[in-house]
């Protein structure tokens, strides 16, 4: 299974209608449920998304209905406007209360014996053919990009979950990476685990750019350390093994391949990750691409 049916997956995603679009979330929701345990997720995600998770159990449920309809559809609402700020964790954890809460029956469900079309059968056929790693970054960047498109919003203030204190020196864990003995690399892993992002920032240039799996690079310290505080606390690094190649101008390429745990999935989930490091002269990031792999074998081929 290539990696590169995570963004197709996607891509047919959001081309479905707003109520296949919702089915196939709940019944991907339920079906996951039976394999993946889903971590609920901490007290601070909540609290962002509380107002609005009451204003939607105090609705009637063709409100509720529509409203979520509204959420998939990107309509311009106060609902979706309000969605669009918070940050990844937030959206999910919104949904994994919606979910909850449809299982209970206080939100709307999925009206009994709705019948999914063709195209959205096919999606979800897709989606239980990846990997868990896989079904999980399907499901997460289908509902992060819903809601209201910011780059319409004008300016606004972003909502994120406030960001932890780094792992005590003391506590910190360090790891060791097969063939490669790289510095800065070993510190970017060791920093990333112990939520250290300030020491994490100072591994790049002023210019350097992070790219995460399928999605457009994030560049600039400024906007690489957000990133790194709204969607990287509290992650589990596992890097296995790597090689080391030069490359022009006096860089040095590093491919790294091992594992990720995330708070959301806990231990039980490992998504199989590359990292591509090109540093500087003086060993400073200048770029580091993430990819999400299919399998351990892919990473096995990628690190020959």
């Amino acid at each position: 299974m290539a990696a590169d049916t995570v963004p197709a997956t996607i891509a047919r995603f959001t081309q479905l209608s707003a109520e296949d679009q919702l089915a196939l979330i709940w019944f991907a929701y339920l079906e996951m449920g039976k394999t993946i345990t889903i971590a609920a997720p901490g007290a601070a995600n909540m609290q962002f998304a509380e107002i609005t998770l009451n204003e939607i159990r105090k609705m009637g449920p063709q409100e509720q209905s529509q409203a979520m309809c509204d959420l998939a559809n990107r309509s311009d609402t106060p609902l979706c406007r309000t969605y669009a700020t918070w940050s990844p964790n937030i959206k999910l954890g919104f949904w994994y209360q919606l979910g909850q809460w449809m299982d209970e029956g206080q939100v709307a469900p999925i009206p009994e014996g709705y019948q999914l079309s063709a195209n959205a059968t096919a999606v979800l056929q897709a989606i239980r053919g990846l990997e868990s790693g896989q079904q999980i970054t399907v499901l997460r960047n289908s509902v992060v990009d819903m809601g209201f498109d910011t780059s319409k919003l004008g300016s606004y203030t972003r909502v994120a979950e406030p960001v932890v204190p780094p792992t005590d020196m003391a506590k910190r864990t360090q790891v060791k990476i097969e063939g490669v003995t790289n510095a800065t690399v070993l510190e970017y892993m060791n920093n990333l685990n112990a939520n250290d992002f300030n020491a994490l920032i100072e591994l790049f240039v002023p210019d350097g750019a992070l790219q995460p799996p399928f999605r457009r690079p994030v560049v600039g310290k400024e906007a690489v350390l957000r990133f790194f505080q709204e969607e990287c606390q509290n992650l589990k690094l596992i890097p296995e093994r790597g090689v080391t190649e030069p490359a022009d101008e006096g860089y040095t390429q590093i491919k790294v391949t091992g594992k990720v745990q995330t708070p959301w999935f806990g231990a039980g989930v490992g998504m199989n990750i590359a990292w591509r490091f090109l540093l500087n002269a003086e060993d400073k990031i200048f770029f580091v691409a993430i990819d999400l792999l299919a399998s351990p074998k892919e990473l096995l081929n990628l690190a020959r």
